[in-house]
Order: structure tokens, then sequence, then C-alpha cells
């Protein structure tokens, strides 16, 4: 067994974060598949922009879409939704066997739409029914205009990945807001059995904005705050989903949205490369990770159960957070932002160079 898929026998799904028409012809996709049991891909505008750029296999496509689609939104998607399908394709067997546990290839919805929860679940459906796998996730962010946009879509069976998660009040929304989702459907009488979600939170991104001010401050809890998190919001999701409110819909069929850790590409030399895979492994949970930091799990990474280690400490370091006078909720607030300007930010960029 390869290091990675060593990960699966203590219940985590790694899905990579990346997707490029080369690593779909080229067999790399298929080899990470068979070999280190990736269970699902996931793509964003930055994603996309990178592979547009250097992949060559997209340019003839997209010399041929620049005469016959005039608009550039349109025309990305007509170069890339056959990517998302084919992944999809490539990945179906993993979602039968494991009957829809897994599989999932994830496509975004505009970022420009973040504010606008009418528009974000219109594009949704739209983008849902274009790519037309029962085993796509359609993302959306999970800024408080977007909560009754996830919401409805949960609503409507369409799989969501709920990504830009960076503090525990956003998390908190967003699983009321799958949870809500599910509600609605179960009284409509339609079916909550196979349907899947994740609420992606990111956590690179947290210790590179807090690391600063806790140098001087308290240097002991450098480092640690966006694991003491995650963790402590599994905590936070075995309590909302395992109890006695989701015991209807549980028994209905409905599966509860599992945690992803996303941003889990080490920012600061000082720590080690796989730290935000090795620590933060545990049952019903998904990791999705950038290639370099796969490649270096693939190399010297270890496979242990960790995301429910001493959760005491973990609770512990962010009520130290909490004295030093900074908000976690605040702060996700700024990272989410900040997030979302660098998902337009690649989005135009993106978009400038298939017009």
């Amino acid at each position: 067994m390869s290091r990675l898929s060593r990960i699966a026998d203590f219940g985590q799904q790694v899905w990579l974060d990346q997707l490029s028409r080369q690593l779909l012809r080229g067999g790399r996709l298929r080899r990470l598949i068979a070999e280190d049991a990736i269970a699902g891909v996931t793509s964003n505008p930055a994603i996309f922009q990178q592979a547009i750029a250097e992949d060559p296999l997209y340019r003839e496509d997209l010399a041929r879409l620049r005469a016959a689609e005039p608009d550039p939104e349109r025309r990305f998607e007509a170069l890339v939704l056959p990517d998302i399908r084919e992944a999809c394709d490539l990945l179906r067997p993993r979602y039968d066997e494991s009957r829809g546990d897994k599989g999932y290839v994830s496509f975004e919805v505009s970022p420009r739409l973040a504010q606008d929860a009418d528009a974000t679940l219109a594009e949704a459906r739209r983008l849902w029914a274009a790519i037309d796998r029962p085993n796509a996730m359609i993302k959306i962010p999970a800024t408080r205009a977007c909560l009754p946009a996830i919401r409805d879509a949960v609503a409507a069976g369409i799989n969501i990945n709920v990504t830009l998660i960076f503090s525990p009040r956003q998390l908190d929304a967003v699983f009321a807001a799958f949870r809500d989702g599910l509600a609605a459907r179960h009284a409509a009488g339609l079916p909550v059995a196979g349907l899947r979600g994740v609420a992606s939170v990111f956590l690179s991104r947290v210790d590179a904005r807090l690391d600063p001010r806790l140098a001087e401050a308290a240097p002991e809890l450098r480092g640690s705050i966006a694991i003491a998190s995650a963790r402590a919001g599994y905590a936070h999701w075995q309590a909302v989903f395992g109890g006695d409110d989701f015991a209807a819909l549980r028994a209905a069929g409905a599966r509860p949205p599992s945690c992803l850790w996303a941003s889990t590409g080490t920012k600061d030399p000082a720590y080690s490369d796989v730290r935000y895979v090795e620590e933060l492994i545990g049952p019903d949970t998904v990791n999705t990770v950038p290639a370099a930091t796969l490649e270096a799990f693939a190399d010297h990474g270890e496979a242990a159960e960790t995301l429910t280690r001493d959760l005491a400490t973990a609770r512990r370091r962010l009520a130290e957070l909490a004295e030093l006078g900074i908000d976690l909720d605040a702060e996700g607030e700024v990272l989410q932002e900040a997030g979302l300007a660098a998902f337009d930010r690649a989005f135009d960029a993106l978009l400038e160079r298939v017009a």
C-alpha cells in the first residue's frame, strides 16, 4: 500500500486539488485513483487559470471556441466542462462501489455571484444540469448572502461543496443551511438518501494570518490555531449530526455534510510540509490536497488517526487565543473576503486568457 492509500484505513478520503486536461489524458489521475486511493477532485478559478495557461492540450479547442462563442464566461465553461465530465466518469466506479460516498468532482459557480443568493442558486441549478453527472458537486461560497442558496440547492437535490469557511461561526451556519435544506427536501416527500455535501474548512491561511501577531504575544500558539479550530469544528459536527435533532433525517437516509480540510498546502517553511494532512486524519472527513503536498505525503507522510487527538488541548488553545483579544470569527470574515477577492482576480485572469 502507498502512504496515501493508508489514510483511507482511518475513514478519511483524499481528494486531489487540481484538474487539467494533461492530468486526465496523460493517465496520471487514473494512476492516482488506482494506486493511491484518490477518491475525488476539486477545482476552482485559480486551478483552471493555471491549467489553461500551461496545458497545451487546451489550445486547439480554445482557438475554435474563440471563433464560435462570443461570451468569455460561456467560452470558459465550454472549454472545461468536458474535463469535469471526464473526471466524473473516471471516478464513477469509485462512486458506484461506495454507494455514493466517494468519487466526486467539484466545479465552482462564478465568484462574482458571492453576494447574490438568487443568482448563485440559478447558476448551481444550471451547472448541475449541464454537467449531468450524479457524482458532480457544485461549489458555493459560505458567505452570509449565499446561505439561502446553499439551503435551497440541497433541498433541490444538488450535491454541494461549500467553500471558503474560515471560522467556527461560518462552519455552524453552513451546518444549519445543510440541515435545513435536507429537512425541507424530506418534508416535501423527496428522497434525501444519495445526496452528498462537504463543508470546506480552510486551514493554512488561518495560521498565515495569525502567526505574525502570535510571534510575540503567545509564541507557543504559532502554527496551532487552524488545526485546533478544525478539531473543535469536527467535535461540533459530531454533536450537531450525531444527536437527536438529526435522527429523523438520518433514519430517512440523509447524510450530513462531511468536514473537508482545504488550504492544506503549508505556507510557512518552518512547518512540516504535510502537517495539515497528518494532523487531521479521521473518519467521515475529506482532505483536498494540492499536487505538491500530495507528492510530499507520498514520500514521507505518516497515516494515523489524529483528528480526535487531545481535543482538550485544542479547546484550550482557542480559549487562549480569545484571551489575547483575537476573535477567530472576526478574523474569519476578513479571510473570507480576501479569499473571495483572490478568486475574483483568478476568474478575471481566466476570462482574460480565454478572451
